[in-house]
Formats: structure tokens, sequence, C-alpha cells
């Protein structure tokens, strides 16, 4: 049988193959943390407002090991306030966690301080996107008045002309595909609604 000639990008696919091991460090675990009311809302916060898995938010913050390293040095000078701590579990992925448990035994400091402290880095954010949240508002007061107008032009359309009218049938099928952006923007700033609350430190 002819040997096919192996090529470049043969090889180079071979090379870039994940290995087991590092497979097994993307799969989806559950760890139990006990973090104060406002580090499980900014999580909240920043998967709704980012659009992304609170499962991200972690790997972001865990797989950052200087950063770990850093917030476990600084921890020992500050006393971990333990108390007034609500018990959540969160998906995250094998290798967060094993990131995580490391950094906790080497520096002998407690997860949910790590956890914690790893958030407040993301506060920052929040700030902003409170900003373009209250922007958000302005604006979809903009774009309900410019529905309503639409509206309102394509009652006069059909009233000028009739139903089965092609210029009718455009703006008709124009207003429905602007109705049903409109819903999910309003959608998507009700979900937001719980930054405006958060007290940012």
């Amino acid at each position: 049988m002819k040997k096919t000639k192996e090529t470049q990008f043969d090889r180079d696919i071979f090379e870039s193959r994940p290995t087991t091991l590092e497979l097994r460090g993307h799969q989806s675990v559950r760890a139990t943390f006990r973090l104060s009311e406002a580090c499980i809302d900014a999580i909240s916060i920043l998967s709704a407002q980012l659009g992304i898995k609170q499962k991200s938010v972690f790997d972001h913050l865990m797989e950052d090991a200087r950063a770990l390293k850093n917030i476990a040095e600084e921890l020992e000078e500050i006393e971990f306030d333990r108390y007034d701590r609500i018990q959540k579990t969160f998906v995250i992925s094998r290798r967060s966690l094993s990131f995580l448990d490391m950094i906790s035994s080497e520096y002998n400091t407690p997860r949910d301080a790590l956890v914690e402290y790893s958030v407040r880095r993301l506060l920052p954010i929040i700030a902003n996107e409170r900003k373009k949240h209250e922007k958000r508002k302005e604006l979809l007061a903009q774009i309900s008045n410019h529905f309503n107008s639409g509206k309102m032009l394509l009652a006069k359309a059909e009233e000028a002309l009739d139903r089965d009218d092609p210029i009718v049938k455009k703006l008709e099928t124009a207003m429905s595909v602007y109705e049903s952006a409109l819903t999910d923007i309003t959608s998507f700033i009700e979900r937001g609604k719980i930054i405006e609350e958060f007290q940012i430190e």
C-alpha cells in the first residue's frame, strides 16, 4: 500500500492536539463557597451584563495564577470575616478549581477569601457597566418613541393605500422586525436592573 506523505499541516495538527489531561481540565465541576451577598451579586451582574456564563467569570479569575498569588500575599495581612456569608455552589472548570486549591494550600489562605477578593478586582468593570446601563435606559426611551412613530406611519400608509399594497407590506415587515428588536432590548435592560442597587465599594 502506498504510504501517504505527511504534510506540515498534518504535523501541526498532531502537535497541537490537546492531551487527555488538558481536556479534563476543561471539565465542569461543582464547588461550594461561602461568599458575601455583594460578591454573589457581582458574579451575577458580570454574567448578565457581559452575556457570559458564571463559569467563564470564574475561569477568568482563577486561572490567573499570578493575580491569585498576589491576593493570597495581601490576605496574610487581612483578617477574613467568615460571618454574614452565604453558602452557594457554582459550576467552574476542574482546572480553575485546581489552581484555587493549589494556591489556597500554598499560602494557607481560605478558598472563600481568594474568590471574594478576586471578584473585587472586577468592580471597575461593574462600575463601567452601570454607566452603560443608564445610557441604555435613556436610549430605550428614544427607541420606544421612534417605534411608536413608526406604528403611526404604518397606520397612515394603510389608510392612504390598503393592507395589500407592496409599500405597506414592506413597512409592516420592517415594523415587525423593529418590534422584536425592541422586545429583546427591553428584556436585556430589565435583566440588568440588579446593577442599579449594587453597592460598589
